[in-house]
């Protein structure tokens, strides 16, 4: 149809107009009854719906062709950018939705489509490139058996093109050279890491390197530093004993940092209080590797932050009962508005008793009704066709009274002014009954 209000519509409604009132006045010259007119008029208004539908017909193929096609290459969109870790790349889905026909979307995401598989391509060759230089470097340091288990692992996989995957083998690659470089310096790399590892974890350096051979750490200018085997072996054994005590307190750390924003957050501390342990809060911002501050790591900072965690934690039961009330006041709400029956287990009474005999956990208690939520959302989501069926069926049942109201009308037929308006209201009318027992099966 025409948009209401267009030249092209007001011209096809005016003619439509004219050729109705000589129709009726051919009818009238002949002495045409009222019946037939009206037989008349129903048979042309059927006739003009056939030609509607058969052109919405041809219509709607017509767009269901074009959709599938943007359906394929929003597919293929998708698995090209899964590939290649193009999780944003301006929001084409997003862009794609927001065309204006179906036609501007396939134009849209076509280009798209050919420019990622072109970066595709030049993406497996940066892979191949650093995989040959990777397994080169791992050749030529091949006495360290880990290293060659490492590279014999990589694996190019096509379906995985990111940029994480290919910064994973460039630090892959960078690691092999940084190996090969220290071949030429490793007693030197070996102290001075030793050193820094001290220095994070706050322990004695020189009593470190003195517990392997005097000479790493002595005083007299004389002695020259012993590199052999033993030494090398030594220093070996314990960089790796310090990497491993880092990593364990610096994972032990991180969690109690972690456990300290989450209580900061709920108790709402001031920043004066969250200022005494800036220095450790900033864990959280770098990597392992990247601690690098003196006695960042200490046993110290592990026990300053740990009593505070659990000076917050005695706090904290009063706050997580008004967390999760208001979680349950959010799920009743909902489903409130959704005629579903809230579940009874985390009803308010029941929440508040669990949480004063400290039967449960009130951070598990709050992510069930989290969980309720999610459920109870995506159950009235569930619920839609339903709905949808019931306000047809109440819609039909409206045109069904009108219907009746219409057919007692004795003036139904009269050639006032809307006569033939009605007529068309009481033939869909009548077709919306007609479907009223399909609705309702």
């Amino acid at each position: 149809m025409f948009p209401m209000g267009s030249p092209t519509s007001v011209r096809s409604s005016t003619s439509c107009n004219a050729l109705l009132r000589e129709l009726q006045q051919i009818w009238h010259d002949i002495g045409e009854s009222e019946v037939d007119k009206d037989r008349m008029l129903l048979e042309l208004e059927r006739e003009c719906f056939e030609v509607y539908r058969r052109k919405v017909n041809e219509a709607s193929n017509a767009k269901a062709r074009i959709h599938q096609s943007v359906a394929a290459k929003e597919a293929e969109l998708a698995t090209l950018m899964a590939a290649l870790g193009e999780h944003n790349l301006h929001s084409p889905k997003q862009t794609v939705k927001k065309a204006t026909s179906l036609k501007e979307q396939l134009a849209f995401v076509t280009p798209l489509v050919e420019d990622l598989k072109l970066k595709k391509e030049e993406r497996i060759k940066q892979f191949v490139e650093i995989k040959a230089q990777i397994d080169k470097i791992t050749a030529e340091v091949s006495g360290y058996s880990n290293l060659v288990n490492a590279a014999t692992a990589l694996n190019l996989e096509e379906h995985d093109l990111s940029l994480r995957k290919l910064t994973e083998y460039q630090t892959q690659l960078r690691s092999l050279q940084k190996e090969k470089s220290e071949r030429l310096h490793i007693v030197l790399e070996y102290v001075n890491e030793v050193h820094s590892l001290c220095g994070v974890l706050g322990l004695d350096f020189a009593k470190t390197v003195g517990n392997v051979d005097p000479s790493l750490h002595g005083t007299n200018v004389e002695q020259s530093t012993n590199i052999s085997d033993s030494t090398l072996e030594g220093l070996e054994q314990t960089t790796l004993k310090l990497k491993t005590e880092r990593k364990v307190r610096y994972q032990k750390l991180k969690d109690i940092v972690v456990a300290l924003s989450e209580l900061w957050n709920l108790m709402d501390s001031t920043k004066e209080e969250k200022s005494n342990f800036s220095s450790i809060t900033s864990i959280l911002e770098s990597s392992e590797l990247e601690i690098l501050d003196p006695g960042a790591l200490s046993t110290e900072n592990i026990e300053q932050a740990s009593a505070e965690v659990e000076r917050l934690t005695k706090l904290k039961a009063s706050r997580m009962k008004e967390l999760v009330m208001k979680k349950r006041s959010e799920l009743e709400s909902i489903c409130y508005k959704t005629h579903i029956e809230p579940d009874p287990s985390t009803a308010p009474e029941k929440s508040n008793a669990l949480i004063d005999s400290g039967l449960v956990d009130p951070c598990e208690l709050l992510a069930n009704i989290e969980a309720q939520i999610i459920k109870t959302k995506d159950e009235a989501l569930s619920r839609k066709d339903i709905m949808d069926r019931i306000e047809r069926w109440l819609s039909a049942c409206n045109e069904e009274n009108w219907l009746e109201e219409y057919n007692h009308d004795e003036n139904r037929y009269s050639a006032g002014r809307g006569a033939h308006i009605n007529l068309k209201r009481a033939e869909r009318a009548r077709i919306t009954v007609n479907k009223i027992p399909g609705v309702l099966s």
